[in-house]
């Protein structure tokens, strides 16, 4: 099958190369994401009230924590239309796409919904000061309600980079996120609207997006089109989406939960802490899209080559990602830890000593192992590419949620321990034993199916 100019095969060709090519566009699509999620921030910090980064920060834990099921499923579309791909089952192929783009629009009304209604309460439970409650409340009322715009442009972008096209959702996050920050300054600058301005940019930028991807499919010739008068929910393709999509979703969401606690931890300092750990979250978050950007890469060869039975190419897939991880790792938390000062004085005030210092012990602890949690991630994608998403799950299960909630009941209370830097230390050490398990179990299942294919015999006709 020859791929389009959009197209890149997975399966063939220099693999180091064609992961690094196909990682590059992905990396700075994230990081443009996180770019104008900063924007927010600066904004907010620079002319909006008070509280306004302290409001944004309190919101991020628990929006991963509604939207980790949506993009875990997209990580099955993903998988599976990748494992389509390297197998060259384009009809197969044509159901994937369409049965993804139902699933964006459903859940993405479904969770909005329930995001929307049910913010201030979890923002209580979650001990959010009572001076920014309201406005992390109003925030996330509109985040929600433009969150299908969000999954729509996830899941068709998922369905692209699957056939290794990662360029096209490249140019279309750049566009939307020019728009969001232009409108971030009008509405908070011009018409005084605070975060609820900021998220409104959020979704209009969304939407953005969204319809550029939408176009961008309806035009598409190559292994897959879409046409509206031909959507249909395929109930098989629906299930196995499920089988694998649906574990990485619990996945995601157990990691949102952990980190729900520990904002509850965090918050429980204050909210000038609280302004530090969002601002160095920030900042963490461009070293951690790098690193994941290849991770799902990985999974997206992994799968591919998984299709089409190319056992070597699959080992040489993760060694190669992880090479890579180590890579980024070096170079972005690098820049981030040793240019943090500047870079923190982004977010905070001068004069406020207590947020630089704790942003500080969370840089200390999380930005300078991070490559731990790049390692995690490689590992637990390819593991997905083979079809093993309910085992990666269930040793994040353990692994992760385990013992992040371990630590913060039984270690952080005590006073010997009761520090930022002491709860951060529960993010590396949670990555380094996970990484662990999840690295041996894919060499092991790894081998078990390259046997098991072996031994498979040949029908002749």
């Amino acid at each position: 099958m020859k791929a389009t100019t959009h197209e890149i095969s997975l399966t063939d060709g220099n693999l180091f190369l064609k992961l690094l090519r196909i990682s590059v566009p992905l990396i700075l699509s994230t990081l443009l994401q996180l770019l104008y999620n900063a924007a927010d921030l600066i904004v907010c910090g620079q002319f909006g009230s008070s509280h306004s980064v302290a409001a944004i920060s309190a919101t991020g834990s628990l929006i991963n924590l509604y939207i980790q099921l949506l993009v875990g499923l997209s990580v099955g579309a993903n998988v599976l239309m990748a494992r389509c791909y390297g197998a060259g089952d384009r009809e197969r192929g044509q159901k994937v796409v369409y049965t993804a783009m139902v699933f964006a629009l459903g859940a993405g009304l479904v969770i909005g919904v329930i995001g929307a209604t049910t913010s201030h309460i979890f923002l209580a439970m979650m001990k959010t000061p009572d001076e920014v409650i309201d406005l992390s409340t109003s925030y996330l009322v509109i985040y929600f309600i433009g969150l299908p715009f969000s999954m729509i442009y996830n899941f068709g972008s998922s369905i692209m980079r699957a056939t290794g096209d990662t360029k096209r959702p490249f140019y279309f996050l750049a566009a939307a996120g020019i728009v969001n920050v232009l409108l971030n300054l009008f509405f908070v600058i011009v018409c005084d609207m605070d975060v609820a301005g900021v998220a409104l940019a959020t979704i209009i930028s969304q939407g953005i997006s969204a319809v550029c991807v939408v176009i961008a499919m309806l035009r598409n010739s190559g292994f897959f089109r879409f046409r509206f008068r031909e959507i249909r929910f395929h109930g098989s393709v629906a299930k196995e989406i499920a089988i694998i999509g649906v574990p990485a979703g619990i996945q995601g969401m157990l990691f949102s939960i952990s980190n729900v606690m520990l904002q509850s931890s965090i918050n429980s300092f204050g909210t000038s802490v609280m302004d530090g750990n969002g601002a160095a979250a920030s900042l963490e978050g461009f070293v951690y899209a790098t690193m994941n950007s290849v991770a799902q890469t990985a999974g997206s060869f992994v799968s591919a080559n998984y299709g089409a039975k190319k056992w070597k190419n699959i080992r040489n897939t993760a060694f190669y990602a992880a090479a890579l991880v180590m890579l980024f790792w070096g170079i972005s938390g690098g820049i981030v830890y040793f240019c943090r000062q500047p870079l923190l004085s982004l977010y905070l005030g001068a004069d406020d000593t207590a947020a630089f210092a704790a942003a500080g012990e969370r840089m200390l602890a999380v930005c300078c192992t991070y490559f731990l949690c790049g390692l995690m991630d490689t590992f637990a994608y390819s593991l997905r590419g083979i079809g093993r998403s309910f085992l990666s799950m269930s040793v994040c299960l353990a692994g992760v949620c385990g013992l992040r909630l371990a630590w913060i009941y039984l270690i952080f209370p005590r006073p010997a321990f009761h520090s930022i830097y002491s709860l951060m230390l529960s993010y590396p050490i949670s990555w380094v034993i996970t990484g662990a398990v999840e690295a041996v179990l894919f060499f092991v299942v790894l081998r078990k199916e390259r046997k098991n294919d072996l031994r498979t015999p040949v029908t002749t006709l």
